[in-house]
């Protein structure tokens, strides 16, 4: 498989971004300047995201990781490294910390932003999204991918400060960058309906910082309390007034944050 989309910008141990479904290496735009101060960051179009290529046989969730792990490996060799994943990032990263990709030791530092490790909701797990609005959405995907994608990004700013300047910014990053292509629009979809990364959270050794919205509506904060509570070496912060892009609403305490977090483990 040819490389994926990746930007690097700063020096010092890297730190490797994981963007969201739908969307690109764009939207960590408001946070880059506050962590390349501290890391040498390694932003990734996720496959079929941005500028990134597509192909049907890397649709699953390892051969993703493996994918960005083989994009990221050719420039961080062996290197100690830190993950930050936001929403469908956060997921691939989870798995990643579980099980690191071929070449690349597992990471340092995990840091997850809106993060749940089942999207969908179950008797035994009742912080997840019913599983009929991602069956809606799958269908939406077919009949209007863009207006799909459109009512996902609104609804992610709903009950945020500043929602609709976050809003803007989360359009602002598919204007300037690309849209994802509706295969993995789709493949990734089913990805978030059909993970459950429960059984490998005790597993993970990285120290790691959950961040979750107080009004998250994608990823409600009671599943991002459960993931630290089953992980052996978490702690979370919830962002007050924040909602699914926390890291757009409250930048400055979002980076402050991270940057605590990684300058102490």
């Amino acid at each position: 498989m040819s490389p994926l989309h990746l930007e690097i910008r700063g020096d010092g141990a890297p730190l490797v971004l994981l963007h969201g479904w739908g969307l690109n290496v764009r939207v960590w735009d408001a946070l880059a300047p506050a962590l390349e101060a501290l890391r040498q960051l390694l932003a990734v179009d996720l496959p079929g995201h941005g500028r990134s290529p597509w192909r049907p046989d890397g649709a699953g969730a390892s051969a993703q990781v493996e994918w960005i792990g083989r994009t990221v490996a050719e420039h961080i060799g062996r290197a100690p490294y830190a993950l930050l994943g936001w929403s469908l990032g956060a997921q691939l990263a989870l798995r990643w910390a579980a099980q690191p990709p071929a070449g690349l030791r597992p990471p340092g530092q995990l840091a997850l932003i809106a993060a749940t490790p089942r999207f969908t909701a179950a008797q035994d797990w009742p912080y997840g999204t019913p599983e009929t609005r991602l069956l809606r959405m799958a269908e939406g995907l077919q009949s209007d991918y863009q207006q799909t994608v459109s009512e996902f990004l609104e609804l992610q700013v709903r009950g945020s400060a500043a929602g609709e300047a976050v809003l803007e910014q989360l359009r602002a990053a598919l204007f300037m960058h690309g849209e994802a292509v509706p295969e993995a629009l789709t493949a990734d979809l089913t990805l978030l309906r059909t993970t459950d990364l429960r059984g490998g959270l005790g597993g993970i050794d990285a120290p790691t910082l959950v961040m979750a919205g107080q009004y998250d509506r994608v990823v409600p904060p009671a599943a991002s309390r459960a993931l630290a509570a089953a992980m052996p070496h978490a702690r979370l912060v919830e962002v007050h007034r924040g909602a699914h892009a926390p890291f757009l609403s409250h930048t400055a305490e979002v980076a402050a944050l991270l940057a605590q977090f990684l300058s102490s483990t």
